[in-house]
């Protein structure tokens, strides 16, 4: 049997949700808990789309509002709003979304490849489009996501500008 006919019969595990009108998804083994949105501190010199950190149990976690970063334009702070906790590279970040949906199955043979135009924009996290009740979802890539800011701030660092490796008090 081909790996393509094996594959057929695969579901992915999609955990939805929303931003803005948008629905999109990530990988079930991506997720490592769904909160509510509980006070975030914030931390000065951080992109725009960082809302700062949070306790999370113990745990310092630090929280990216999603709708700033995918360039939302239309930021609502409601009673809906989710923060995603993802582990990325060993350590748990925060994703704020307007609302979480249920785990989705999703077949494999619904599953589209992003199209080449999603990938010359600078984010470049869409791993494909699932078809689900009539509906496209976003699939998105947590490590790309995740990863782009860092990339960002390495580059910027030898133009002098702070990549969060050094403390003020060290400059």
């Amino acid at each position: 049997m081909s790996s393509a006919a094996m594959g057929a019969g695969r579901e992915l595990h999609i955990v939805g949700f929303q931003v803005g009108r948008e629905t999109y998804g990530v990988h079930i083994s991506s997720l490592h808990e769904i909160v509510r949105v509980p006070e975030i501190t914030a931390v000065p010199d951080a992109p725009d789309y960082v809302e700062g950190v949070i306790n999370l149990r113990g745990k310092i976690v630090s929280v990216i509002d999603l709708r700033k970063r995918l360039g939302e334009k239309k930021v609502n702070t409601g009673k809906r709003n989710r923060i995603l906790v993802v582990e990325h590279n060993g350590r748990l970040s925060g994703l704020i979304v307007d609302s979480a949906s249920e785990v989705l199955k999703i077949p494999a043979s619904d599953v589209e490849a992003s199209p080449t135009a999603l990938h010359e924009g600078s984010l470049n996290c869409v791993t494909g489009l699932g078809k689900y009740k009539g509906r496209l979802i976003v699939l998105l890539d947590m490590n790309k996501l995740l990863d782009v800011g860092a990339g960002q701030r390495k580059s910027a660092s030898p133009d002098g500008i702070n990549d969060g490796r050094r403390t003020a008090a060290g400059e």
